[in-house]
């Protein structure tokens, strides 16, 4: 007899654990890992920003861009200087456009595959982006990429840049330029807001 009774109490026993365990709400909830976390669209992008300047100009501007959006930089250096007199230089700039030339640039970016936006800078010379541009697209596939152009000038705009990086770049998506003018270009941070407004960063 009391072996039976030690039996019932057994049994009665094992189906209430049997219970519990079936029982959702009894179940300890569990918090997602924080690196597990899902990241709203357009965070945690890397952006970098790319640019050529000779006057300084450009070099603004692609400061301003850094500033605002935290991107990282990276300044295109020809292996050969430039000269500094302008007017030789537009000399120099209109042989290299004529000729095709691509002047080597010193240095490379670091792991550029790692960056999902690339802002990308340079004056206008000649209606066209200098040609040490053209070896920097020469040197990068972007493809899958997104490619923001901003370029500074006297008053020659964009010209046909953009349509020129598009052709250079095809597998990447090319946004809206932004061009401002040489004069403007000492205090660029409005601008450069508005700009960056309008492609929706």
């Amino acid at each position: 007899m009391k072996r039976l009774l030690i039996g019932i109490v057994l049994i009665a026993i094992l189906m209430g654990l049997s219970a519990c365990s079936n029982n959702p709400a009894e179940e300890p909830e569990t918090e997602p890992e924080r690196g597990e976390e899902t990241q709203p669209d357009g965070e945690g992008k890397k952006e970098l920003v790319v640019y050529f300047s000779w006057s300084g100009n450009t070099e603004n501007v692609a400061n301003s861009i850094a500033a605002q959006t935290g991107a990282d930089i990276f300044k295109i250096v020809p292996e050969e200087p430039y000269v500094d007199d302008y007017d030789e230089l537009l000399d120099i700039a209109s042989k290299e456009k004529q000729d095709g030339v691509r002047p080597e640039i010193a240095d490379g970016i670091e792991s550029p595959g790692q960056y999902d936006l690339i802002y990308v800078g340079y004056p206008n010379w000649w209606s066209d982006m200098p040609m040490i541009l053209y070896t920097f697209f020469d040197s990068y596939d972007f493809s899958g990429k997104t490619i923001a152009p901003f370029c500074t000038s006297g008053g020659s705009g964009l010209s046909d840049t953009v349509n020129s990086i598009k052709e250079l770049e095809p597998e990447a998506e090319v946004l809206n330029g932004l061009h401002i003018s040489g004069s403007a270009a000492s205090s660029p941070d409005s601008a450069v807001e508005e700009w960056l407004e309008s492609l929706g960063f």
